[in-house]
């Protein structure tokens, strides 16, 4: 079946439907919910039962690279500054020497395994040298894992902002295949450029982003999570068209932007959260419709190959090198080292070749489809078992939130109170975002002339009204008074 303007929503629609719905029931049997996504494209796909035929990766790169935004947001905006700030060298470590010391080990092993150029093996290493953020993302919150030491958030830390490092070495490989005339030594200023770009213009485009946010009176509500996409996608692409690295800026402004005190922000969270869930369902739809699984038989041998050496020589090799200062413990290092899932963004990446038409590069592809699929039903499925074992699992009870979980619970808050605004407030004729007002306390209503409103960031306060505020401590009942005094 070819996807036409007139069945495309039909049949989007019935793969959508079937994604969530397989992805419902898949942690019953320990499997991660993202290979029923790529599943489903793949039955759907030119050799599966649906005869969807899709060869066309330029779509399907233009389609990863609209997805990877909305992910990286997603997970730049539920990053916790204060409780990231202690790991970040870890992070950044990871997330940069740790690629590189993937991709050059990856490498040199298919150079000595495989008939591809050094080059070559170089490019293939480089493209599956990152953990990918949906992957680590969805494994980690679905199995609503609760680790000692931190572990979690250095993960997500690393996995959210080592993408930008892959990309940049798989654009040098490929650019040394398409023109020889270009030396390596040339592509280490580029480098440095990408990055310093991408760091000023995120931070830069985060704060403007959040001024903007909380300045702007639009009339709907729902409007402000569409205002952000834009802010989104302008991030990423300013910051490409500049010369710097898009995915970069767009994570940063992220988290710099989940950090503030910004209107709305909980519509906001939520709606990314579930735009994020879509665009990883579209991304595995799309990347199992784009592949053939006959040819994955003939790569298979390989394939396990380097599967087997990247999670149990080359990812370790990486972790340890990159957190041998570290104060991380034994246990910590072997988790860490295990949660390495690749997942969509080696195959995103693995189109680049494609697209490019270098020798061998549909073998690439297979192989790093292989290698991604592998990583995602080895090291995702036996994740939490591999947790117990080393004993770095927290009771249940004990469970620290992320930013985003305390964000959106519902629960009732263990204090209540009222406080009449005087005139010598300072919190008069002041907006509810710009009052700094602790999170751990929430204005339910506001009583003024006899009505009750319900308030947002936007809300102003006057005179005469009367603040019902829910507080979870009485710690936090002293923070308020400072706000409003």
């Amino acid at each position: 079946m070819n996807l036409t303007t007139e069945n495309v929503l039909l049949i989007g629609s019935i793969l959508l439907i079937i994604s969530i719905l397989a992805g419902k029931t898949s942690y019953r049997f320990g499997v991660p919910t993202i290979l029923f996504f790529l599943a489903v494209g793949i039955l759907a796909g030119s050799e599966g039962i649906g005869r969807i035929y899709f060869n066309d990766p330029k779509t399907a790169q233009f389609i990863g690279i609209m997805s990877l935004n909305f992910i990286l947001f997603s997970g730049g905006l539920g990053t916790n500054w204060q409780i990231v700030k202690p790991f970040v060298k870890e992070g950044l470590f990871l997330s940069t020497f740790g690629v590189l010391i993937t991709a050059l080990s990856i490498g040199v092993f298919l150079f000595l395994v495989t008939e591809l150029r050094i080059i070559e093996s170089l490019l293939l290493g480089s493209i599956v040298s990152s953990t990918d953020a949906a992957a680590v993302f969805s494994v980690l919150r679905s199995k609503k894992l609760a680790l000692k030491h931190n572990l979690r958030t250095i993960l997500e830390l690393e996995s959210g902002s080592n993408d930008p490092m892959a990309y940049f070495l798989t654009i040098t490989f490929l650019t040394l295949i398409t023109n020889p005339e270009v030396s390596l030594a040339s592509m280490v200023p580029i480098f440095f450029q990408h990055m310093i770009i991408g760091v000023i213009l995120g931070f830069a485009i985060g704060k403007l982003g959040t001024f903007v946010l909380n300045n702007i009176k639009l009339d709907y509500e729902g409007l402000y999570p569409v205002l952000t996409i834009a802010i989104m996608y302008f991030s990423f692409s300013i910051t490409d068209f500049l010369g710097g690295n898009g995915f970069l800026a767009v994570y940063l402004g992220a988290v710099y932007i989940g950090n503030q005190d910004i209107i709305h922000k909980r519509t906001i969270i939520k709606t990314f959260d579930g735009f994020a869930w879509l665009m990883q369902i579209v991304l595995f739809l799309t990347l199992g419709l784009l592949v053939y699984p006959s040819d994955l038989l003939e790569i298979t041998g390989i394939g396990l190959l380097v599967s087997i050496f990247t999670i149990l020589l080359a990812r370790p090799i990486s972790v340890f090198c990159c957190l041998l200062y570290s104060k991380t413990k034994l246990k910590g290092k072997l988790f860490i080292s295990w949660v390495g899932l690749r997942g969509a963004v080696p195959i995103v990446f693995a189109t680049y070749p494609l697209l490019a038409g270098i020798e061998r590069s549909q073998t690439m592809f297979n192989i790093v489809f292989f290698v991604s699929v592998s990583s995602v039903i080895v090291q995702g499925t036996f994740l939490l078992q591999v947790a117990r074992w080393l004993g770095i699992v927290l009771p249940e009870d004990s469970k620290p939130k992320t930013p985003v979980e305390e964000l959106l619970e519902d629960g009732a808050k263990s204090e209540y109170l009222e406080i009449f605004i005087r005139s010598n407030y300072k919190a008069v004729n002041k907006r509810i975002v710009d009052l700094n007002f602790p999170l751990k306390a929430i204005i339910a209503m506001i009583r003024r002339d006899k009505q009750y409103i319900t308030p947002n960031g936007s809300t102003e306060i006057k005179k005469g009204d009367v603040l019902m505020i829910l507080s979870e401590d009485k710690e936090t009942v002293k923070k308020i008074d400072e706000c409003l005094r």
